[in-house]
């Protein structure tokens, strides 16, 4: 399969999470140009605007490490954007709601390896909460790009199922 081939089978794809990268990248910016660490900005009773820096995975799990999970956590990601950058090339034609799925999910990875890569942490800002009494820790964009795409996944798999099931 020659380059182009694979260019042509993949380049929407990328281009999707490369727009996704640069919507988390900007938000990022935006927040860290304009908050403080710990500023809070409440936009909703149940909502606020915050600056967090999380040097751990999905809720701060290993950021009190001592810093080697920076570079565990980096590999992790690199080896997400290659092996899903691997499958789209196999499914990308093929299968256009789990490569949307594994885009989301690829686009997220990357948002978050950049600030690893660059800022030693992640940058989060979205906070929500009840009350003043209940936080759910902080996420950014990428972490919700790769929500999306996890949820994506688990509706294309009960799809399948179902087509499976249809067939037989």
């Amino acid at each position: 399969m020659t380059a182009l081939i694979v260019w042509k089978r993949v380049q929407r794809w990328w281009a999707l999470a490369l727009i996704l990268f640069v919507l988390d990248w900007v938000t990022k910016q935006a927040v860290v140009s304009n908050l403080f660490y710990g500023q809070e900005i409440a936009v909703f009773p149940f909502f606020d605007l915050t600056l967090r820096y999380n040097t751990g995975a999905a809720f701060s799990f290993l950021a009190q490490a001592g810093g080697w999970q920076r570079w565990f956590f980096s590999l992790i990601a690199l080896a997400v954007v290659v092996g899903i950058s691997w499958r789209l090339v196999k499914i990308a034609e093929t299968n256009r709601l789990e490569s949307l799925a594994l885009t989301f999910v690829l686009g997220g990875a990357i948002g978050n390896l950049y600030d690893r890569l660059v800022y030693g942490h992640v940058v989060d800002f979205l906070q929500f909460h009840w009350q003043q009494s209940w936080y759910f820790p902080a996420f950014n964009l990428a972490d919700s790009a790769i929500t999306i795409g996890v949820i994506l996944m688990l509706l294309e798999s009960f799809v399948s199922k179902k087509q499976e099931g249809t067939k037989e």
